[in-house]
């Protein structure tokens, strides 16, 4: 396409990129002013880089927008977007803008703390997340790109959970989750939840890494869609002036007098996605820096949810096995391990525990729990990382937390003996069904797991569970939900026969 003197069509809203180019910021600034118009709405992006004439146009063919025209005088260029197809405009719509970087100021519910119910020895319970249906997935999807009303998204999300916390309770777990069913998946959802962040597309981003053929062919390796994932990106100061979590809480005690576990992504993992040089230090001056505000919001998040009566709350730092694991088979199995800072693993184990002490500090140990295991993308056992406890054993031991809660089926999880160097008075989640094996587990197999657990632990220190959650990605679901409540049913039964 050629410039032309002035475009035919005026924009919805604009905003000036000057000399970034597709690969340094530019495309996240666009995600953050097209997202908020309609389909249809017109976005103009004024740029001085040259090579965005050859860049934007092939972004555009990727992401379905549509490049209307452009115009250049001297250096100044002028780009005019359309937000899908101009076929899709309204002349009647609405047209948003994109919301300005703010300030937000948290009213918090006043109210008397819920005391949970307790968690018996034995427990059984889910990780976190559950397949959603087809339409519930269709519904994020819509309420992403600005289709579906808050409103009417949280209707057909409570319609999920009440489906979601059924078929636990008929597998017959102890503790059960909402499934995660708000959520596109276990961290990156937060996006949607803070001020000054926003989900951006994976695509957007493979300009940002240092080999996007390279990394683009290891996402199809693990079925992750870069068109259909999203991934944080930071705008502006982080603030929490809505809950992350807690509301999911407060509707999942409406529908079950079960205990109730609810899975936060923990402060490292949020550090290690969050922080994004090209972006996210128009903000913060280093990942410390955006640490800092991470740990604050998540101590907001966790007094509510203790005072709204969570049995457990599970911090997960799957990302943890990435610092520590390599190997020919062990490139990325983690979005973060190729998008942001990393050091080594002795660096990084220090920063997780100073993180996740300073979130935990005050709180009732006994309510806390952390999760870890080595990726869950996908049923493929082969990319997922490998490798023991032996090197994070130390690590999780000065985390003054009550409950971790690990993988352990696999044979890539190593020996649970190596566990027993955990604080004793911490109770010990045992993953004893794995959910990436399409069949399940016999009754002989998983009581032989909790058999051993016992032996190692003690009973009254033992939780039970799979290895990992059934979706942790909204459109890339591990299992089916017909496997997931098969899985929970074949550890409740064979529990049964240490209760007696």
């Amino acid at each position: 396409m050629n410039p032309i003197e002035s475009h035919l069509h005026e924009p919805d809203t604009s905003f000036d990129g000057g000399d970034l180019d597709c690969g340094n910021g530019l495309l996240l600034l666009i995600r953050k002013h097209i997202d908020p118009l309609p389909r249809g709405g017109l976005l103009e992006i004024l740029s001085t880089e040259v090579s965005v004439d050859e860049d934007l146009p092939a972004w555009c063919r990727l992401t379905g927008n549509e490049l209307l025209s452009w115009t250049k005088v001297k250096k100044q260029r002028s780009f005019l977007v359309c937000k899908g197809k101009l076929s899709d405009r309204s002349v009647d719509a609405k047209i948003a803008v994109a919301p300005a970087v703010t300030e937000a100021k948290i009213e918090r519910l006043r109210r008397d703390p819920i005391s949970p119910p307790p968690i018996p020895p034995l427990a059984v319970m889910g990780i976190g997340s559950w397949p959603r249906p087809r339409w519930m997935i269709e519904a994020m999807h819509a309420h992403v790109e600005g289709r579906l009303s808050e409103a009417a998204f949280q209707e057909t999300a409570d319609d999920a959970v009440r489906l979601t916390i059924s078929a636990q309770e008929k597998a017959g777990v102890d503790v059960v989750t909402d499934g995660e069913q708000r959520r596109d998946s276990y961290a990156s959802f937060v996006a949607s939840r803070l001020d000054n962040c926003q989900l951006i597309p994976l695509v957007d981003l493979l300009p940002l890494v240092d080999h996007p053929e390279e990394f683009e062919a290891e996402l199809r390796a693990l079925d992750i869609p870069a068109g259909d994932v999203r991934h944080p990106a930071v705008f502006g100061k982080l603030s929490r002036s809505r809950p992350l979590v807690a509301h999911e809480l407060n509707f999942a005690r409406s529908v079950t007098s079960k205990p109730i576990k609810t899975a936060l992504p923990g402060p490292y993992l949020l550090a290690r996605t969050m922080w994004m040089e090209c972006i996210s230090d128009q903000a913060y001056g280093s990942r410390e820096e955006i640490a800092e505000d991470i740990v604050r919001i998540l101590r907001e998040e966790l007094a509510e949810l203790m005072d709204a009566g969570a049995a457990l709350v599970q911090l997960d730092e799957p990302v943890l096995s990435e610092v520590v694991f390599s190997g020919a088979k062990n490139k990325r199995s983690f979005m973060c391990g190729a998008l942001s800072e990393s050091r080594g693993p002795e660096h990084e184990l220090g920063f997780a525990r100073d993180l996740l002490n300073a979130v935990l500090e005050g709180f009732p140990q006994e309510r806390t729990g952390l999760h870890v295991c080595r990726g869950n993308w996908t049923p493929d056992e082969s990319v997922a990382l490998a490798g023991s406890y032996a090197p994070l054993v130390d690590m999780l031991s000065q985390v003054r937390v009550g409950a971790y809660l690990l993988e352990m089926c696999t044979p890539r999880a190593g020996e649970m003996e190596i566990l027993r160097a955990l604080p004793p008075d911490a109770r010990i989640g045992v993953g004893v069904v794995n959910q990436k094996d399409p069949h399940t587990e016999t009754f002989d197999a998983v009581s032989a797991r909790i058999a051993r657990a016992i032996d190692l632990f003690g009973r009254e220190r033992v939780l039970l569970h799979p290895d990992c959650g059934f979706a942790t990605f909204a459109d890339s679901p591990i299992c089916c939900t017909g496997s997931a409540q098969d899985k929970l049913a074949a550890i409740a039964r064979a529990v049964e026969t240490f209760r007696r």
